[in-house]
């Protein structure tokens, strides 16, 4: 039977890249992230946000992301309405991607930054929280041409708190070798039976 992993973690500690880390050793891995990027192409979606936006949301037909963003950002209530949504589509699909997974799979892995926010950890058999400092989350956003921390995890639970909550917990503080190192542990430990 498969051990179904939900991933999670602080803005910058690395989620994607332990995704990849999984990835790299032959485990199914999906990002919600990239599934909810994707449902904005969906038809019926793109009409909503016409609906409820107007036409310049989706100029020439393809819905604009950075508007969105900074519509929802600025605004909380629009930010649930955009929730409202794209959420059940996004577990749909996460749903219909398990259900295609072979029954020789004996790990796979969902990336879901919000987990334990939206209380959704009773839907996988194991949790994990990929945690970093917060001088090391900083300077990656940084990187990517991000502002840094302040004021980007007002939604998010404390990393703390996340490793509280978490049946696993990975430091991705190094190097690439040494979060591979960290994962291949973990996928040993799963196969095991543990956690």
């Amino acid at each position: 039977m498969t051990r179904f992993v939900g991933l999670t973690g602080g803005i910058g500690a690395g989620k994607s890249e332990a995704l990849a880390a999984f990835e790299r050793r032959g485990v199914p891995v999906l990002s919600t992230d990239r599934v909810a990027h994707d449902i904005l192409d969906d038809d019926q979606v793109r009409e909503a946000l016409i609906e409820r936006w107007g036409e310049d949301i989706a100029p020439g037909g393809a819905v604009d992301r950075d508007k969105v963003g900074e519509i929802v950002f600025a605004d909380r209530d629009e930010l649930a309405w955009l929730e409202s949504v794209t959420h059940p589509r996004v577990g749909v699909k996460v749903l219909e991607w398990r259900q295609g997974l072979g029954a020789e799979t004996e790990i796979a892995v969902v990336e879901v930054p919000l987990l334990f926010e939206a209380a959704m950890e009773d839907a996988f058999d194991a949790t994990l929280a990929v945690v970093a400092g917060d001088e090391v989350r900083d300077a990656r956003l940084r990187e990517r041409g991000q502002a840094g921390l302040e004021g980007r995890e007002d939604r998010q639970l404390a990393q703390a708190e996340k490793v509280r909550r978490a049946d696993h917990v990975i430091r991705n503080d190094s190097s690439l070798e040494e979060l591979d190192r960290e994962v291949n542990a973990l996928i040993d430990e799963l196969r095991q039976g543990g956690g």
